[in-house]
């Protein structure tokens, strides 16, 4: 993902130069939200419908991003014209190289032409970390930018998994860095004073693991200026064990969607179960008010999408199949992390 990205053109520079607008823009009280309305299986429509949702509910200026003709009713919303789409199965470099006037590359330049302080796309993972690598820039010191996803904890806050595929091979010190940047957003996303950040392994023994695991369990534990709670394990991932669970994407990426199809699995499974009999179906009745909330808990859709940490703005990547729902969760935590100042934050961490 992140070498095919590297091979896309940079885009072409305008007047004012980017660093003097990037800096108008995070002084600017207006936090806009721009939204890739072509992005997702769902877009536009559903797309359009919860940007116009977000902006009703959350009173939050967002710029639709997309082919104006496709749009449908925007509810007055300010349109950034974009007419060219990356799809869900493109390459992401050669998509982001190819379509210059793609509605994802267009929401980025937004971003890094200060008219918005934040991104949201449910369109294709590589492309939109492409296009904010690329248009919005990576903050200065940062290795590699990591995509930190929110995994949904019963009854706790959610724990916070980084990376979820943005980079399949890792050195110790990237960890390390994902560790800093996970730190950071887990407390500002959930304020958290110190959050509890574990490394992913197969034991919690510090002898246990790769290679990788072991050197960066070595300099975790060396003190770098986050609470550096040791190994955990991937069963300890939907638990209170931590607060933000660092691997590499690789790893990552198998987690997550392991995770994913085990909860579609346990729902499916529970479902069938309710409706096997009309004893079921009765004693379902009694259960579904207490069960609803803790679905509605462990909705993906709750939390809007991950972040991906290390970029120069703020950029939300929602799941493909986002509904209007997702996509007002996902506006509301891209202009919560911007009004938290959680760029600058990262932007001095990774510094020293």
């Amino acid at each position: 993902m992140t070498s095919s990205a590297s091979e896309a053109s940079p885009a072409p520079v305008a007047e004012p130069e980017p660093a003097a607008r990037k800096a108008a823009a995070r002084e600017s009280a207006t936090f806009a939200v721009a939204v890739d309305a072509m992005g997702g299986d769902r877009g536009p429509g559903e797309i359009v419908a919860g940007a116009r949702q977000a902006v009703e509910e959350l009173d939050v200026p967002v710029l639709v991003v997309g082919r104006p003709e496709e749009l449908g009713d925007t509810g007055g919303l300010e349109v950034v014209p974009a007419s060219e789409v990356i799809g869900m199965h493109e390459d992401p470099g050669q998509g982001v190289r190819r379509k210059k006037d793609a509605s994802l590359v267009r929401a980025a330049e937004a971003v890094r032409d200060g008219r918005a302080a934040a991104m949201v796309s449910a369109g294709n993972t590589g492309a939109a970390m492409a296009s904010a690598l690329l248009r919005m820039g990576r903050l200065p010191g940062v290795a590699r930018p990591a995509i930190a996803t929110p995994l949904p904890v019963p009854g706790s806050t959610h724990t916070v998994l980084l990376d979820a595929g943005a980079n399949p091979e890792c050195t110790p010190e990237w960890l390390v860095q994902f560790a800093k940047m996970g730190s950071l957003f887990a407390r500002e996303r959930y304020d958290l004073a110190e959050p509890r950040v574990g490394l992913l392994s197969n034991g919690e023994e510090e002898s246990k693991g790769t290679a990788l695991v072991k050197r960066t369990h070595a300099l975790l534990s060396e003190g770098v200026g986050i609470r550096f709670v040791g190994n955990v394990e991937a069963r300890e991932l939907l638990s209170d064990a931590a607060d933000v669970v660092v691997t590499d994407g690789f790893t990552g990426n198998i987690a997550l969607k392991a995770l994913e199809g085990g909860m579609k699995f346990f729902v499916s499974l529970l479902m069938g179960v309710m409706t096997a009999s009309e004893e079921a179906k009765t004693a379902a009745k009694v259960l579904m008010p207490a069960l609803v909330p803790l679905m509605e808990e462990m909705d993906p859709e709750s939390t809007g999408g991950a972040m991906l940490l290390g970029v120069d703005g703020v950029c939300i990547i929602s799941h493909g199949s986002s509904s209007a729902r997702a996509v007002v969760n996902a506006v509301r935590v891209a202009h919560d992390m911007v009004s938290r100042g959680l760029v600058d934050d990262l932007r001095r961490a990774v510094s020293t």
